[in-house]
């Protein structure tokens, strides 16, 4: 159980998007929201307010009479609820269903408490809204994918139940669950912000450790198998320069590494003995794949930590319009809904995380090709040269989705296009960026799982399984319950996809 008190962290998310904890909503929040929600009603009596009593974007300047302003909410609601395209996975959902319970926790908002309460309720019984990915420009936020969490709230519209897509009224009489009391700006609230952008983006983070864990992971191993001499993995290289991620990545490489007996020193090798030597038959310095990959990995590292920071930020900031502060007894219009800081952190994420898989496919690339690596026969083929064909078939669907990376890596945050009457006349696009980059995550397990069946093909053929480090061993043996070694041509995508599916949830 995870005791709510409306600050989260990564780990947070990770333990109910990922564990299944449910949320206890602690008394202060529920008091500090009543407290908002009591000073708004209060000071919006004589007062123009936006979202409360006077119509939204560029029909601001109307003003609402107070009989129809709970029929504004509902209005706003209904006729934003205009998703297409495909379904936001449930999980990316729940993440964003919790950053927005969040940030309407803070007590700037105004909401009433039953919001609160029943956001809590569908996470705890994993309900979560039917949000389609086109919609949001992430300007006013998400306006369109949360008009559909909104939707769910005052029991309209569609959600995914225990396997099902069910209306919302058909699962709310099931769980015994009433819709939320619309007051004073409930839909405005539960819709001017960033939250499914930043859902997703916490997601796209946690996918993305884990894939630079197997990543640095298969490199270690890739440099084990081929005796890669381990200088460029060395402490003293490494700290010769000042980023905090390469000489992380170095020093995970070496702890991997450490137990192994097949990496080679280079005083044993080059330093002494050579005098009468004039061409060297061993490589003196391995490809950059192979040697450079504190350099190229260390700048993944670094630049997911400070992403992580970023969407932290965003999950614990109030990023609605206008900010309600109770404190000083104000309420201030701005523009804290929009979504450059999320939209800006996914291009980057979707940028390391393409680095990354070509670095995988360049790694590939030099198991597979016997000329390179000098030791392995062609594609990895364990069967009979000309008649089997190994891992030849499988390389083209990594080189395949290694180039849709790069191309889905053109940025999202500068592909502004002015709407809404010109009213959001530049935007974020941080939703679009989000779910690119969910994209890109994606692809990116599929070149490092066809990668990992690869490496341990490699061992099969090397006959070193009693060699490699302990934690190679490890991985090899994790792989192998899934792939079998095949000498004979086999059909490879049930495969890939279940290595696929184990790497992104291991």
């Amino acid at each position: 159980m995870l005791k709510f008190k409306g600050k989260l962290g990564i780990e947070d998310f990770y333990k109910v998007i990922f564990e299944n904890q449910s949320i206890q909503i602690e008394d202060e929040i529920i008091e500090r929201v009543n407290k908002s929600f009591n000073f708004l009603k209060e000071f919006s009596e004589n007062k123009v307010i936006y979202g409360v009593n006077t119509g939204f974007g560029p029909m601001a300047q109307y003003k609402i009479k107070d009989s129809e302003r709970i029929q504004l909410q509902y209005n706003l609601i209904r006729s934003h609820a205009s998703g297409t395209g495909n379904p936001i996975d449930p999980i990316y959902v729940k993440a964003a269903m919790l950053a927005r319970l969040n940030t309407l926790s803070l007590g700037h908002s105004g909401v009433h408490s039953s919001v609160i309460k029943l956001m809590a309720e569908l996470i705890n019984r994993d309900i979560t809204p039917l949000i389609y990915e086109h919609g949001g420009v992430g300007a006013s936020g998400d306006l369109v994918q949360l008009a559909h969490l909104a939707l769910v709230l005052i029991g309209e519209g569609e959600v995914f139940y225990k396997g099902e897509r069910l209306e919302t009224k058909t699962v709310f009489e099931k769980e015994g669950l009433k819709p939320i009391s619309v007051e004073l700006r409930e839909g405005l609230a539960l819709m001017n912000g960033t939250s499914v952008m930043t859902g997703i983006g916490i997601v796209n983070a946690i996918y993305s450790r884990r894939l630079l864990n197997w990543m640095t992971a298969s490199s270690a191993s890739i440099n084990e198998i081929v005796k890669a001499y381990d200088d460029h993995l060395s402490y003293e290289l490494n700290q010769s320069k000042k980023h905090l991620g390469q000489r992380a990545i170095a020093e995970s490489m070496r702890e991997h590494l450490k137990d192994s007996s097949l990496t080679r020193k280079r005083e044993h090798h080059l330093y002494s003995n050579n005098d009468n030597v004039s061409v060297f038959e061993d490589k003196v310095q391995e490809y950059y794949s192979l040697r450079c990959v504190p350099q190229i990995l260390g700048p993944v590292l670094d630049t997911l930590n400070n992403i992580e920071r970023i969407l932290i930020e965003e999950v614990n900031s109030a990023n609605d319009n206008p900010i309600v502060d109770v404190d000083k007894k104000h309420v201030y219009h701005g523009g804290n809904f929009h979504g450059d800081y999320v939209s800006l952190e996914m291009d980057k994420l979707k940028t390391i995380v393409t680095k990354l898989s070509m670095l995988s496919e360049r790694q590939l690339n030099y198991l597979l090709n016997a000329r390179l690596n000098d030791m392995l026969p062609p594609f990895v083929n364990l069967g009979k040269l000309g008649l089997n064909f190994g891992m030849q078939g499988v390389q083209f669907t990594a080189t395949s989705t290694t180039a849709e990376n790069q191309m889905l890596s053109n940025p999202m945050y500068i592909h502004s296009i002015p709407n809404n009457n010109d009213n959001q006349d530049i935007v974020s696009m941080g939703t679009n960026a989000a779910l690119i980059t969910k994209k890109v995550i994606e692809n990116a397990f599929e070149v490092l799982a066809i990668e990992l069946i690869t490496i341990v093909q490699a061992i099969e053929h090397l006959e070193v399984q009693d060699q490699v480090s302990s934690k190679t061993k490890k991985m090899y043996n994790e792989i192998r319950n899934i792939v079998p070694i095949f000498t004979e041509d086999v059909v490879m995508y049930p495969y890939v996809n279940k290595v696929k599916d184990y790497i992104i949830n291991h």
